[in-house]
């Protein structure tokens, strides 16, 4: 199957209660088979809400700098070129640094269990991992 861009204007990704902050996507592949292909763009501070896949994810950075945080771990950095595994059930958030744009393809696996969002305070500790980086 060959997918063409259809979209003429990006829409927000999901429910806004799903995401804290600015995002704005585009489907790529809605729902089939148990698979959704999103490509979404963060501004800066914007980020998914916790949220957990049946059957896992896999992340695309295509520009920008980024976060990704799993339960109980520290924020990780992303950049672009980087892939992310989340195994399946694996409690996580994403999302832009939070004074850079972020732009991730993710393909997502199975049904999407979202929970709370991160708050605020959380997110303000994460340390900016870019220093010294162009933004």
């Amino acid at each position: 199957m060959i997918i063409r861009h259809a979209n003429t204007e990006p829409q927000p990704p999901g429910k806004a209660s799903q995401f804290t902050g600015k995002a704005v996507g585009d489907a790529i592949l809605p729902a089939t088979d148990g698979v959704v292909i999103n490509t979404v763009t963060f501004e800066p501070g914007a980020r998914t809400h916790w949220h957990a896949h049946e059957r896992g994810q896999l992340l695309f950075v295509v520009a920008g700098y980024g976060l990704i945080c799993t339960a109980g771990q520290a924020p990780a950095p992303l950049r672009a070129g980087d892939w992310v595994w989340i195994p399946p059930g694996e409690r996580h958030w994403h999302g832009a640094s939070p004074t850079t744009f972020l732009t991730h393809t993710a393909i997502s696996l199975g049904a999407t269990q979202w929970a709370d969002e991160v708050s605020a305070d959380d997110y303000a500790s994460t340390p900016h991992p870019f220093e010294g980086q162009p933004e």
